[in-house]
């Protein structure tokens, strides 16, 4: 019986919770959508199951209703505990998705009180005194401060959900998870005797995770970024059955414009082979534009099977407000590339995520098979114009990163590692293959 649950606000977070369960002995799979009937059987004999969506940004509403959903998708699996998993920076604005699913789920489950663990230390995001850390930076003086659609200028987690929801939100210091279990697990008991709650739990270290990971054993909802699921204790098996590799050409394609991924594009520069979209002709012929980057890389696999080509949509010296950044429109540009439509055009963001979900349907035409995909927006459009529905993870890259193996309906199967802007090693775009080799 599959015993955790989790619904994941966009593609690269449910590989992110779905590696994080994997590492914690769990076999895990990810659906990407809402399973269908076909896809259950399998989902069923898994330990773990995440449902990957694309509603970070999405109304509302639609939000709301795909999570319960894949709620109910999961409990009809048999889940008996659940994960609502959202970025680790909270990326949100005061009428954002983060509360109303929170709430949604909450009242589904009739959950009393709910932890926020936006923590991640290995990745950088720690909570303290409810203020969430990127490295060294609270969350509102760090690059996520840019961001034109969830502009991230306050680091305070409590104040940054309560314009979300109906219920309330409490705070629980480091002290009172430094006590151990027993009194995080008062603290919480009497957060939700008061009415049904929300609860953020500073968390500084992996220790932290898994006080509060054993504080909340009992619980039937948790919420946070990836990293509360790596507080499980380690189970006995080994989750990580070898992966399948598709033998085929490789591509990265980026479509994000985190400092991260840009630090990521110039340590690759000169070690791949690397273009970038031209957003004049994306915006005149799209269909042109793909033609013709589709050209390049068979030339490129042509002269060099077995090397990778690279499509991005920014530069490494592309900044925030920089005009000429495939990414902006005189605007500043976002983690996973959003901005601004020019007057009487497209975003360049929607630009972007459509060429680069072209380009992986016309790369595999030619013989594609591993892709590795730098953003969330950009790799739920990769994923689901590749026509894959479920994921299987293989090996780890970084923490948050894993290969993935998945088929399509026509019967092509692809080796995938779906990569958050801010998360991977500096090398990644280099070194990743090395774990399929």
């Amino acid at each position: 019986m599959v015993r955790w649950g989790g619904v994941a606000d966009d593609f690269t977070g449910a590989t992110d919770l779905a590696a994080n369960w994997v590492a914690r002995g769990l076999r895990t799979s990810v659906s990407l959508g809402v399973p269908e009937a076909d896809q259950l059987p399998r989902l069923a004999a898994m330990d773990a199951v995440v449902v990957a969506l694309k509603t970070r940004t999405a109304p509302v509403a639609d939000a709301v209703g795909q999570s319960l959903a894949a709620l109910d998708a999961l409990r009809g699996l048999g889940c008996t505990r659940f994960y609502d998993k959202y970025c680790s920076t909270f990326d949100s604005t005061p009428r954002g998705n983060i509360g109303p699913v929170g709430d949604a789920l909450m009242a589904a489950l009739d959950a009393d009180v709910a932890v926020v663990v936006p923590s991640f230390p290995a990745n950088g995001r720690t909570v303290y005194h409810r203020q969430l850390f990127v490295g060294d930076r609270p969350l509102g003086e760090s690059s996520m401060r840019h961001h034109p659609l969830t502009p991230m200028t306050d680091s305070d987690v409590v104040r940054l959900l309560t314009p979300q929801t109906v219920n309330r939100v409490v705070s629980v210091p480091l002290p009172v998870v430094r006590g151990g279990p027993d009194a995080l697990r008062g603290a919480l008991r009497a957060a939700g005797g008061e009415g049904r709650a929300y609860a953020v739990v500073d968390a500084v270290d992996d220790a932290d995770l898994a006080c509060i990971a054993r504080a909340t054993a009992d619980h039937v909802l948790v919420t946070g970024g990836s990293g509360l699921a790596l507080g499980l204790p380690r189970g006995d098996g080994d989750a990580s059955a070898a992966m399948p590799v598709e033998p085929g050409f490789r591509a990265v394609l980026s479509g994000s414009a985190s400092a991260a991924t840009r630090r990521q594009l110039a340590a690759a520069r000169g070690s791949v082979a690397a273009r970038k979209l031209d957003l004049a002709a994306l915006r005149t012929d799209p269909a042109g534009e793909v033609a013709r980057l589709t050209r390049w890389a068979r030339e490129r696999w042509s002269a060099a099977p077995d090397a990778p080509v690279l499509v991005h949509s920014v530069d490494e010296a592309d900044g925030p407000d920089d005009p000429n950044s495939t990414n902006s429109t005189n605007g500043p540009v976002g983690q996973d590339g959003r901005d601004a439509a020019p007057p009487g055009g497209r975003p360049a963001a929607e630009l972007v995520e459509e060429a680069l979900a072209a380009c992986a349907v016309a790369f595999a035409a030619v013989g594609a098979r591993q892709f590795i995909v730098a953003g969330g927006e950009t790799s739920g459009s990769v994923v689901q114009a590749l026509g894959v529905r479920r994921l299987d993870l293989g090996p780890a890259l970084a923490p948050g990163v894993s290969w993935a193996h998945g088929a399509a309906a026509d019967g092509r199967a692809y080796n995938l590692a779906l990569k958050s802007g801010n998360f991977g090693r500096q090398d990644i775009f280099t070194s990743g293959w090395e774990a399929i080799s």
